[in-house]
């Protein structure tokens, strides 16, 4: 039963594994071979034939985008442009959204086994970055990382899941990378919106 239950985890992962890879290569590929279709005035157009359960779908999406390795940044702005008389809604929605979804990957990581293979084959490189990333120094580091606009947040969360960072260090480090980021995006995005 034992080596029934192994074989059966060990073939979950892979499937897994497989499934998200082919999401990711299936979203970049999409995303570069046809990049008008992810501006913010498409997306937004996109989240208007919702009505109803827009906000809902903006949650949805928001959350869900982070196992593409898409930029978050477009559907940011598409909220601004659909709701530019509620900057802090769009805020709060796009903050809850990234955790949401930082918060899976993070988790994610390791239910692909992740982190068993490198603590495997490269246990040293693997304490390294562990130690590196619970140091003040390792939470700025995901913090700028989280901040800074041309790197996916989602390729950190993947390693700190990886590294089984601390998660509420992590997860505090993501939250104020992207609340001064978002803010940036939403409160500029407003501005823009609002004066034309």
């Amino acid at each position: 039963m034992r080596t029934f239950l192994c074989h059966f985890a060990a073939v979950t992962r892979i499937t897994l594994l497989t499934a998200w890879a082919s999401i990711i290569v299936a979203a970049l590929y999409f995303y570069f071979r046809e990049p008008h279709t992810f501006t913010a005035e498409n997306i937004a157009s996109f989240l208007q034939s919702f009505e109803s359960q827009i906000w809902l779908i903006f949650l949805a999406m928001s959350v869900l985008r982070g196992f593409t390795l898409l930029p978050s940044t477009p559907l940011v702005v598409a909220g601004t442009i659909l709701f530019p008389g509620q900057p802090f809604l769009v805020l709060g929605i796009s903050i809850v959204g990234i955790i949401l979804s930082s918060s899976m990957i993070y988790f994610f990581s390791d239910l692909l086994g992740f982190s068993d293979y490198f603590e495997r084959k490269k246990p040293r490189s693997l304490s390294r970055i562990r130690n590196g990333l619970e140091k003040p120094r390792g939470v700025a580091f995901v913090a700028a990382w989280a901040f800074f606009p041309l790197v996916p947040t989602d390729a950190v969360c993947y390693v700190a899941g990886t590294a089984r960072m601390h998660f509420p260090k992590f997860i505090s480090a993501i939250f104020a990378g992207e609340l001064l980021l978002c803010s940036v995006y939403v409160l500029s995005g407003f501005y823009f919106v609002g004066s034309s």
